[in-house]
């Protein structure tokens, strides 16, 4: 039902983003998507790029007074660092020294293989996480779509390095999280995540992390278990893992539950006053493919960045001699930001199968669609 596509390179001229699908009459303001835009630039760890953007959001179609018309919807984020690149990220012509060190963790030396470069610059940038601006615009609309619906959204960080807290069962993150430097809400965890970011940064090194996205108020149904691709986890897991960095996904228990028994994963099913309940959620919120009414929780590990300011050896790919990875400007810890990431990529995925269960041309349409399934579930 939605399509989305995005352009752009990390120091070139700006991001575009083109979302495809959302219904007519729907309310949007560049200033919601800019304050989800703002939540991906904070951070305990972060690097210098973020003292130089402040990315702001220019719808350029698909709105007029303030609602959806229906047709595709365009967004624009510039990048700021422009001005510092317009010689060496000229679309005419022009020369720039050639970057020829590939890092170790990077697409680098792969996109060189697979594309036939020979300066790294144009495999990384594009490949970089900059990227990742623009998609949080786009899911900030299907985010805005979802709240139509009572969905929300929301994430935090379960641990960084080899430091980790475990959230109470249910919890889902309120302001707290987004005034936390790390999206932590434990304060004893999180002064011990900072102590292991700046161990790191004095060290040239890097830490990664798990963070956890819940959301919350989804309707059973959506999904399918009718074919794979179909599959509401597949789906999901599909869509973080696309998020530059992130190595691995799980939905509700996980990995944990391979170790436990049947009776101690699966989620029982009671009646309470008429109404078919679970009183856990070790499912994640997913059963065979399709949501189950309760809340969906994922978890996502991200590797460490690979840009270190200690490089790692590499070699010179001009003549194959040994030497040190190139360096780039880069973040020490980016965990807190890949879960505002994470958020947006659940949005999309989530707001794509809801307008798969109940689509319509405007929002009324859905409304009606939505209000009509919900009716009918018997025990709901």
């Amino acid at each position: 039902m939605l399509r989305w596509l995005t352009s752009g390179e990390s120091h070139g001229r700006a991001l575009v983003g083109i979302l495809e699908g959302i219904p007519a009459g729907l309310e949007l303001s560049e200033g919601y998507v800019d304050r989800q835009l703002a939540r991906r630039q904070l951070g305990y760890g972060r690097g210098g790029r973020m003292r130089i953007e402040r990315d702001r959001a220019r719808i350029l179609s698909g709105v007029r007074f303030g609602r959806t018309l229906g047709s595709p919807i365009c967004i624009l984020v510039k990048n700021r660092d422009w001005e510092n690149w317009k010689e060496a990220m000229s679309v005419g012509p022009g020369e720039a020294e050639p970057v020829t060190v590939p890092r170790p963790g990077h697409a680098d030396l792969a996109g060189l293989w697979k594309y036939g470069h020979e300066d790294v610059r144009n495999v990384l940038e594009r490949a970089s996480a900059r990227e990742t601006a623009v998609r949080v615009a786009l899911g900030a609309v299907a985010r805005r779509f979802l709240e139509e619906f009572g969905v929300e959204i929301g994430s935090f960080v379960v641990s960084v390095g080899g430091v980790s807290w475990e959230p109470p069962e249910g919890f889902f993150p309120g302001e707290e999280v987004d005034s936390s430097p790390l999206r932590c809400p434990d304060p004893e965890a999180e002064r011990r995540m900072m102590e292991e970011v700046d161990e790191a940064g004095k060290a040239g090194d890097s830490v990664g992390g798990v963070f956890q996205v819940v959301a919350r108020g989804v309707p059973p149904g959506l999904g399918s278990y009718s074919q794979a691709e179909r599959r509401l986890e597949a789906r999901l897991a599909a869509a973080v893992m696309g998020i530059p960095a992130i190595k691995g996904v799980e939905v509700g228990l996980g990995f944990r539950a391979a170790g436990r028994r049947g009776s101690e994963v699966h989620d029982g099913i009671f009646l309470e006053d008429g109404r078919v309940v679970r009183r856990t959620n070790r499912a994640g919120g997913i059963e065979g493919g399709v949501s189950n009414g309760q809340p969906i929780v994922l978890r996502a590990a991200m590797k460490p960045i690979p840009t270190l300011r200690k490089p790692l050896p590499s070699v010179d790919m001009r003549d194959l001699s040994p030497t040190y990875a190139h360096k780039e400007r880069s973040d020490v810890c980016a965990v807190p930001a890949a879960a505002v990431v994470a958020e947006a990529a659940v949005a999309l995925v989530l707001a794509d199968a809801f307008l798969e269960k109940f689509g319509g041309d405007s929002l009324d349409e859905c409304e009606r669609n939505f209000e009509g399934y919900i009716g009918s579930l018997r025990g709901w």
